[in-house]
């Protein structure tokens, strides 16, 4: 089994498109500026959805061939509707992001869902709120549906071990209050790919640290900004233990890594050269999958006008970490969380921020 396959109970395809992106911007006729701008706009689309692939078109990629490699999933089968939270604000988005690492050299085995962000996009699409809640949080897991786990507390991600996909959608339903609209799920592993199809991309190393968990064995980074390729990029949004706040060093990694992926992927560079352009989208789709019911055409329309300086990363308020029997585990801070999800929940994107900070 391939490391992508792990992602998909089924994957089925969604029947091919004829449309050209280019034949859609001609069709409402923008001027030339207009159709590199949404071409960006696009582009930035993919971390968004943290790098769903097929929205981003242009340079004569058919819509067809990318949306057709990436993988679906049936991600809301076996959700009990009466058990979802109600929609409050019915034309804002809510994008659940699941994250595993498939080559990490620490993990043992199993299915895990390493990092979940819960991205909020507002009702007018003119930003968009990505919240990363750590993979050890203690909350309460719903029952599987083979009745076999959950029905009581447990870390987070353990919900996706135990019913895949739907488990861990309830679960953070359950634990946020706020109702998931798609899915899209992530092999961080095609990070490496992604960033050298970019040429790599600049990262400002907060600490200097060594990981004993690189691809090659160990690596060493040095504090300041500098530029990495796919490899040293993904050691460094590995990293845990080198590092007293583990976990949480790690979500800040991540965050930078695919703020870095964003920034180079809108460059002039990438946009001017088809050939880049054309091995960044290859590697962004082998590396991805969404649920059934995700348009990701729709969804790039619908974000043109979405930049890079309208994303903002935030985590999910926490008290602290500690032990729960023989497990160590992250308490979250039940107030300030409320609040956080309450506002995505409302779509009031200025209490979101001011809560997330």
């Amino acid at each position: 089994m391939s490391d992508r396959h792990q992602f998909a109970d089924h994957d089925t395809r969604h029947p091919a498109s004829e449309v050209e992106l280019d034949d859609v911007e001609q069709s409402v006729g923008p001027a030339p500026r207009r159709r590199r701008g949404r071409r960006i706009a696009l582009i930035l689309l993919l971390v968004v959805v943290l790098l769903a692939g097929g929205g981003v078109l242009a340079g004569g990629l058919y819509y067809r061939s990318v949306n057709s490699s990436v993988e679906r999933v049936d991600a809301f089968e076996d959700v009990p509707e009466e058990a979802r939270p109600q929609v409050v604000a019915k034309n804002a988005m809510n994008i659940m992001i699941l994250g595993s690492d498939s080559r990490d050299p620490e993990s043992t085995g199993g299915s895990r869902s390493d990092t979940i962000i819960l991205a909020h996009l507002p009702a007018d699409r003119s930003s968009a709120q990505l919240i990363s809640i750590p993979r050890d949080t203690w909350v309460p897991v719903p029952r599987s549906k083979d009745g076999r786990h959950g029905g009581r507390d447990a870390k987070i991600n353990a919900a996706y071990a135990w019913g895949g996909v739907p488990l861990m959608v309830q679960t953070v339903e359950k634990f946020t209050g706020v109702r998931i609209d798609h899915v899209t799920m992530v092999d961080f592993a095609g990070f490496k790919e992604i960033v050298d199809a970019l040429g790599g991309v600049e990262i400002d190393v907060e600490k200097g640290f060594t990981t004993n968990y690189a691809l090659g064995g160990s690596r060493t980074f040095a504090k300041g900004p500098q530029t990495m390729d796919g490899a040293a990029a993904l050691d460094y949004a590995r990293e845990r233990h080198a590092f007293a706040d583990g976990d949480f060093a790690r979500i800040r990694h991540q965050q930078q890594v695919i703020k870095a992926i964003l920034d180079k992927a809108a460059s002039g560079g990438t946009l001017a050269s088809p050939t880049k352009l054309n091995s960044f989208v290859k590697a962004t789709s082998k590396a991805v999958a969404v649920d059934k019911s995700l348009s990701l055409l729709d969804l790039a329309m619908e974000l043109r006008g979405l930049r890079s300086g309208n994303l903002a990363f935030f985590t999910c308020p926490v008290k602290g970490t500690g032990r729960v029997g023989t497990e160590s585990v992250v308490f979250a801070d039940t107030p300030k969380a409320k609040a956080l999800f309450d506002a995505v929940r409302r779509d009031a994107v200025s209490e979101i921020v001011a809560t997330g900070k």
